[in-house]
């Protein structure tokens, strides 16, 4: 059931405006947050842009090349689960930047391999490096923003992706056909390594802060979870015990699913099923992501929308990601049956636009469903599920492109897990975790 509030019940809450130290912090946060996750996805595109070059470079079929995509996909999935728990315990600041450091040292070490083996290694390395971003994105609006601007503030995070996508086609191909495909990966981990650098001297958590009460207050009001108790690891293992954090983790799953059966596979599809040259997919391709960008801005402001409409938190952005959902799947059958290139061109956009709408209200849902002290915990375990989603898509998809010769197969398979996902938010996410829950739990055990 998706429950709503008088609007009254939520406004009349909150009252004060964040300082302008606070703001400092805010657009700080955002511009860095923003551009590592841009930095994040034009790192994981390099494969899949190079894709044909290296399979000829270093002899990998189109099997195993599902694989290698998704070395990353399993590697960042499996870290997911450990990395929240450490990002509410240490603060973002720290694994961010550690993360950021070490997956650009990764990405770069890809233009250096010479086998099969070792590429595997090196994309798993990535995916290692890359598991604090999102969590730690969670936390850092959950730290830095009052309750009715997480919405926007995620969705600005969660626009990032689709932007280093849109960046990342364009730029790479242009890399990889004036240099080398190598060349294209050790540039891009170079600018990590600054990144890095910049994102330490510059970030700061609340608890490296001296906050005003008035300054908390702001932080806090309207928030039934706030607290700053420290967090445990027999209450993180308690998270699971709820439907919410259930639903959470099977409804990120469709939609991560068809995001990266796009990201693994679209310029080889558009290149083998609609008979594009690589560089008219260079440019193409990077229409969709574009879409994507806006899907994910539209969808924050949807979610601070209905939250002033009336709405409760969580029941807002549950209607927006089981409606979008929905829309991902009746999109992704328009693609397995257009006759044009335009049309499914088309029919990906508004899929990518979907798709991100379903990401920054799921992760606008992770601060509003969670104690304070388990918004990376949490996030982490609902990216959890949908990297398990995300890693399944490429090596699912190769399989069934190398045995049909064709990508509707796969892309119909995507639609179905797509509705499944609906039918998820809509019957398991129902209300927050509450943290006197939690803590019983605990007491208990």
């Amino acid at each position: 059931m998706i429950e709503s509030r008088p609007q009254g019940a939520v406004e009349a809450r909150l009252v004060n405006a964040p300082s302008e130290r606070v703001r400092s912090f805010q657009r700080w946060s955002l511009v860095l947050l923003v551009a590592g996750g841009a930095l994040n996805y034009v790192d994981r595109a390099t494969l899949s842009v190079a894709n044909k070059l290296i399979q000829e470079d270093l002899g990998i079929p189109v099997a195993k090349m599902g694989f290698l995509l998704s070395a990353f996909l399993w590697a960042y999935a499996v870290a997911q689960l450990p990395v929240g728990g450490l990002i509410d315990r240490y603060g973002p600041r720290r694994l961010l930047g550690l993360g950021l450091f070490s997956w650009s040292i990764a990405q770069a070490a890809g233009g250096l391999v010479k086998s099969f083996g070792v590429f595997i290694v090196a994309r798993a390395a990535l995916g290692v490096g890359e598991a604090p971003l999102f969590p730690g994105g969670a936390r850092v609006v959950r730290d830095w923003f009052g309750i009715r601007q997480r919405g926007f503030a995620t969705g600005l995070c969660q626009s990032a992706s689709s932007l280093g996508n849109f960046i990342a086609v364009p730029l790479l191909t242009f890399l990889m056909l004036r240099l080398s495909w190598r060349w294209m990966f050790l540039i891009v981990g170079a600018a990590g390594v600054v990144l890095a650098i910049v994102w330490w001297a510059i970030h700061r958590d609340p608890s490296e802060v001296d906050l005003t009460p008035d300054e908390v207050r702001f932080l806090t009001e309207g928030d039934e979870n706030a607290t700053s108790r420290a967090p445990s690891f027999a209450e993180w293992r308690q998270l699971f015990g709820h439907r919410t954090t259930w639903g959470m983790i099977a409804g990120f799953f469709g939609s991560m699913y068809t995001l990266w059966l796009y990201t693994g596979w679209l310029p080889y599809y558009l290149e083998h099923q609609r008979h594009m040259t690589i560089a008219k997919v260079g440019i193409v391709g990077a229409i969709p992501y574009f879409f994507g960008c806006v899907g994910a801005i539209t969808g924050g402001w949807l979610c601070d929308f209905l939250t002033r409409r009336g709405w409760t938190p969580i029941g807002g952005r549950k209607l927006l990601a089981s409606s979008a959902l929905c829309g991902i799947s009746v999109c992704t059958m328009g693609t397995v049956f257009a006759q044009s290139n335009a049309a499914a061109l088309a029919f990906i956009s508004v899929s990518l636009f979907l798709i991100y709408i379903v990401a920054s209200a799921a992760w606008a849902t992770v601060p509003v469903a969670a104690p304070s002290q388990y918004t990376a915990s949490l996030g982490s375990i609902q990216n959890f599920g949908g990297y398990l989603g995300a890693a399944l898509a490429p090596t699912v998809t190769g399989l069934i492109v190398q045995r049909t010769g064709s990508f509707s197969g796969a892309l119909t398979l995507s639609a179905v897990l797509t509705l499944l996902s609906a039918a998820a938010y809509l019957l398991l996410v129902n209300k927050p975790i509450p943290s006197g829950t939690i803590y019983a739990h605990d007491q208990q055990s």
